[in-house]
């Protein structure tokens, strides 16, 4: 007897919809008929306008499997070649606790957190970053620092600009000391330019005419290796009126005078080497430090302490309203973002270590270097400086070439400096071998045991003061206690891989695991950025695929990987557009229309590049008016440099007329911007260069997986048509063209794997279905909430792109319900609040992304449903106005034990709908009061007894 074999049509390795894609097929269809419509294509003609249809579909073969992708990962890091690097220039080998990389690196529970506006089930990262922003301050010798900035390179330009607005002079110069990092003199370089500051390289003791600048920098520990006393310049400088900032290692602060100790107004630097991966330039998280008098003008983000409506201590984003939404064109920088996750890492690393251990890293460092110099001068080569941190610097005249390929053979980078001379900083992962390697090069054969450490420090630049003093950082470093301190943190935060955060124009998709496996190889993880390029063939494949495949998505002709977040890409996109019409002559050229909708970096970043933003209305309907656009555009024909528009719309909606705007900037000379934060609502539906855009930057930390981290990293690399491809920016280390807009050429290279990942294993077809799936999520939203709350803005056929705005401000009017109130209910059924007022204040948009399932979607929607319905209680006089679940929430463990005095039920309080029984997230704080926190400004770790007060 036999029995007939059915094949299943099921794929157990359609791994496409199982990593990206939430809902099922069913659930689609389940979900169209809620809409209104039969196929999820029907859906798609019905939300695109048909005249930006892409007309090709995207294909560059079939997506890969899981192991598919990840043998071609591997076989292309293969292709690298990892050496040691001992070429400094602000990069340095450092070694990860694996406490840390495990536990924070690749844990998502810290990398798939998104920015800390909702302090509340933030408090975990923001402990971190308060352990981050003392342990700057502490060893700056200033009075605040901020969470972190990109990199150290735009972290000086930033300082720079930091110095202009607050000098007390007219002066129009800055000066830069030769001695700082040549990637850091050709940002600044950069950023100086389009807004007429003049920048002067030399050397500060001879060079330096404090009545001439605005401010200086000078290198601590210089890129050759100096150390030098900046105190009696600084004194000279405010004399005049003008600041200092000083680029410090931070490394070698442990053992130096701090800059705060010179009389230096900022200090800047890198925080790669506590224990972050070089990456071949990135991510790695910048710091910054200020004096008090000027914390108010320092750009980026900044923790501070508060209370909760307990009294509890609380951490939130002091000062947060960012200068960019409330100044827009007149803000003096474009920053909104921090590499947190990078900064995270850091601040732990030194808690691990704490100061003694951090100290003796540093002190291994210096012996080990002076033991190199020592070895060197034994074979009769001059060596400088004469006192020195770790970097030395080798007079070797034509032996030079030979010296650094005979380093290679030995298997170390050595950095050329001149045509004659060969730099050496050791770090770190320096080991006895490694030095005997260098020796070998230099043609001696010796052994470390020959030679006697000791210190070659300038005397009078010994650091004598304190640092990291605070408890956090001489707890118990047991890895028992350093894991259970980690994961305390992370309970917590409200990350995605505990919940859907449905922000609007973030795009918080659930990163794939796969992806994020390869960006720890040491293949990737541990390149210099300045290293040969025949040892990187391997990143130059991988960039290169994945700049085609950018190309193929977007239809522009070229990508630049440079810009390292997304308001770096803007930046970097207008600054190509502007260097197109001064190479045509078009110096008048710079006037740039922008919608009032516009996210407020958008003028911003013009301003930066020094163009005049003429606002232009917006409909009702949220549209860009077209009339006031085209008479705007008329009106300044003759200077118009270009539009930034975003597109579909800042309030999720494809609108019709982006054609005819984009034929109006061209017909009257400009170009046009087309801000890519949307395109997870394009990808194989439009392509921005199809329908008449000339720049976009794509948010690889959106659109295409790399995850927020909390904050950052993020990468925001611009596409362009041909005729800007001349103008993308250029690079010291790569091309030696002006134009670099960050400190590696790559900006953070070390995490294009998991985008590259995402493309192969989605194939054309794959990132197609997400585009689709991800509008098809937005819209269910839309219908499902229909009647209990309004969508402000729909297209001509009443559907949404990717995210959809509703209106809360009649919940104000009706029972004194405000967005805040809703936002923090949501946290009591375990979600992330929506993008809350903004693009109109009052009101909330929602993206669920596609890769959120039906039923998580259904259960925010149950929340949202039952906020309603807990507000109309208020309306009809069931529940008090001002004590209620909305009021008071999000409610904790705490308002569970003692007296209950409200009238409301504690299982209402903290079981609403929506909400998990057995797997609650509960808040760990109650409500932050935002106003406290900015009235009494603490930025640092407060004493462990203020713990015990704020407990009382």
């Amino acid at each position: 007897m036999t029995t007939e074999f059915q094949f299943t049509d099921y794929d157990p390795y359609d791994f496409a919809n199982r990593r990206h894609i939430g809902p099922s097929p069913a659930e689609m269809t389940d979900m169209l008929k809620v809409i209104g419509y039969h196929s999820l294509d029907e859906l798609i003609d019905a939300t695109v306008p048909g005249s930006i249809r892409q007309k090709v579909p995207l294909t560059w073969g079939a997506a890969m499997t899981e192991r598919e992708a990840l043998d071609k990962l591997r076989e292309t890091a293969n292709k690298n070649k990892v050496l040691t690097s001992l070429i400094g220039q602000g990069y340095y080998g450092t070694i990860t606790p694996p406490v840390i990389q495990r536990n924070i690196l690749e844990n998502p529970a810290w990398y798939t957190a998104y920015t800390p506006y909702q302090p509340e089930i933030s408090q975990g990262r923001l402990e971190a970053l308060l352990n981050f922003q003392t342990m700057v301050t502490d060893l700056t010798g200033l009075d605040v620092a901020n969470a972190s900035l990109l990199d150290e390179a735009t972290a000086a330009a930033e300082a720079m600009a930091l110095c202009q607005r607050s000098a007390k002079t007219k002066a129009t110069g800055f000066f830069v000391d030769k001695d700082c990092h040549p990637q850091t003199i050709a940002v600044i370089q950069t950023r100086a330019e389009p807004l007429g500051w003049t920048v002067t390289v030399g050397d500060p003791f001879t060079d330096l005419d404090p009545t001439e600048v605005f401010g200086a920098i000078f290198q601590y520990p210089g890129t050759d290796g100096h150390v030098r006393d900046f105190s009696g310049l600084i004194a000279r400088l405010h004399q005049t009126g003008a600041l200092a900032a000083v680029a410090a290692d931070i490394l070698a602060l442990l053992l130096l005078k701090s800059p705060g100790e010179m009389g230096a107004d900022i200090a800047i630097g890198s925080t790669q080497r506590f224990g972050v991966p070089v990456g071949y330039g990135g991510p790695h998280a910048a710091y910054m430090a200020v004096k008090d008098a000027i914390k108010r003008s320092m750009p980026g983000r900044l923790v501070g302490v508060s209370v909760d409506a307990r009294g509890n201590r609380a951490y939130r984003l002091s000062l947060q309203t960012r200068e960019q939404h409330i100044r827009r064109e007149k803000a003096t920088s474009n920053i909104c973002t921090a590499q947190v996750l990078l900064a995270v890492m850091a601040s732990m690393y030194a808690v691990f270590h704490g100061p003694q251990g951090l100290k003796a890293i540093a002190q291994q460092v210096h012996r080990k270097t002076v033991l190199l110099a020592k070895g060197l001068e034994k074979l009769g080569y001059t060596i400088e400086p004469e006192t020195f941190f770790d970097t030395i610097t080798v007079e070797v005249g034509h032996m030079q070439g030979l010296v650094m390929r005979a380093a290679v053979a030995e298997g170390v980078n050595l950095r050329k400096v001149g045509e004659t001379k060969v730099g050496i900083a050791l770090d770190e992962r320096t080991r006895p071998a490694t030095l005997e390697a260098v020796w070998r090069a230099f043609g001696g054969k010796f052994q470390v045991s020959e030679f006697e450490a000791d210190y070659r420090l300038p005397k009078d630049l010994l650091r004598t003061s304190e640092y990291l003093t605070h408890p956090i950082f001489h707890m118990n470093r047991a890895e028992s206690e350093m894991t259970r301190y980690i994961r305390r943190l992370s309970d917590r935060d409200l990350a995605l891989d505990r919940a859907m955060i449905p922000l609007g124009s973030c795009t918080m998709k659930l990163n794939a695991t796969a992806e994020m496996l390869p960006i720890t190889w040491p293949e990737f993880s541990d390149i210099h950025p300045f290293a040969p390029q025949d040892q990187a063939l391997g990143y130059k494949e991988m960039i290169d695929d994945l700049s085609e495949k950018l190309c193929a998505v977007t239809g522009y002709d070229a990508i630049s990987m440079q810009p390292n977040s997304g308001a770096q890409g803007e930046y970097a996109g207008l600054l190509t557009i502007r260097a197109y019409h001064l190479s045509r002559g078009d110096t008048h050229r710079t006037v740039c229309l922008i919608p009032t909708s516009a996210h407020g970096t958008n003028p911003a970043s013009a301003q930066m590049v020094g163009m005049t933003v003429v606002p232009v209305k917006s409909k009702e309907n949220g549209d860009v008016d077209l009339d006031d656009f085209r008479a705007k555009a008329e009106q300044h024909a003759d200077n118009l440099s270009c539009c930034m528009i975003t597109y579909p719309s800042t309030h999720g909606v494809f609108e019709e007329t982006v054609r005819e705007i984009c034929e109006i900037t061209h017909q009257h000379g400009g170009q046009v911007y087309l801000d890519g934060a949307n395109m997870n609502a394009m990808v194989g539906v439009a392509r921005p260069g199809d329908i008449g855009s000339d720049v976009s930057h794509l948010n690889l930390h959106k659109t295409f997986c790399i995850p927020h981290g909390g904050g950052g990293p993020g990468m925001g690399p611009i596409g362009v048509k041909a005729h800007l491809a001349p103008f993308l920016p250029g690079h010291v280390s790569t091309d030696g063209r002006p134009g670099a807009v960050s400190a590696g050429p790559y900006g953070s290279p070390s995490i294009l794997p998991i985008s590259w990942s995402y493309c192969l294993m989605m194939g054309g077809e794959g990132l197609t279905q997400a585009t689709k799936v991800a509008i098809l999520n937005a819209n269910y939203i839309a219908a499902r909430l229909k009647g209990a709350y309004d969508v402000l803005y729909t297209s001509a056929s009443g559907r949404v792109a990717h995210e959809c705005i509703i209106d809360t401000r009649p919940l104000q009017a009706s029972a004194g319900v405000t967005v805040d109130d809703v936002a923090k209910r949501l946290i009591d059924c375990g979600f992330h609040a929506p993008t809350m007022s903004w693009p109109v204040a009052g009101t909330l948009m929602i993206e669920p992304t596609e890769s959120e399932t039906k039923a998580e979607i259904d259960r925010f929607c149950d929340a949202m449903l039952a906020i309603r319905e807990e507000a109309r209680d208020i309306e009809e006089g069931r529940m008090d106005k001002a004590n209620n679940p909305l009021k008071n929430a999000p409610h904790t463990v705490e308002d569970l034990v003692g007296q209950w005095d409200r009238p409301y039920s504690r299982e209402q309080a903290c079981y609403p709908p929506g909400a998990f029984r057995v797997d609650k997230y509960w808040s760990s704080v109650n409500r932050v009061d935002n106003v406290y926190g900015d009235r009494n400004l603490v930025c640092t770790c407060p004493p462990m007894e203020a713990y015990a007060e704020a407990a009382e």
